[in-house]
């Protein structure tokens, strides 16, 4: 997994939102720049639809609760760009979650420290794709995994 530099993790919340509440409702948005490696944490009620571009390469993440319990629901826009673009996409995004993951445990790190116990909520992520075999739904371990 590529470590992440914190350095080129930029992170802001919106209205509504603080660094340890609410739990249920905030909402994760993770956006990057193909030029600098930076990556940009929006961190509020909503997603940062504004920070959203036609390239659909962005990370969504918000607490949901189930019967089992709080989890963590990921979604990624695999897309329905044709056979190969899609291939392409799904094998970027799998391989760049484990560093967007940690981008939102490092940071929304006062969140975790003031609610520890989400640390071992798992999390889902959803491959969204009109492509059979890329529209997935899958367990991807906890956030301690990330930690």
């Amino acid at each position: 997994m590529e470590r992440l530099d914190p350095e080129k993790l930029s992170v802001e919340f919106r209205p509504g939102v603080t660094t340890t509440e609410p739990i249920l409702g905030r909402k994760y948005t993770l956006t990057h720049s193909d030029i600098t490696a930076e990556l940009f944490l929006t961190i509020g009620l909503e997603f940062a639809h504004d920070k959203i571009t036609t390239m659909r390469d962005e990370v969504l993440a918000e607490w949901r609760s189930s019967n089992s319990g709080l989890f963590l629901y990921v979604y990624v826009y695999v897309g329905n760009f044709g056979s190969t673009m899609n291939a392409i996409r799904n094998t970027i995004f799998r391989r760049e979650l484990p560093l967007a993951l940690e981008a939102i445990v490092y940071g929304d790190n006062k969140f975790f420290t003031v609610h520890p116990q989400l640390y071992y909520a798992p999390i889902w992520i959803y491959f969204d794709s009109t492509d059979y075999s890329y529209n997935r739904f899958e367990y991807w371990g906890t956030p301690m995994d990330y930690k």
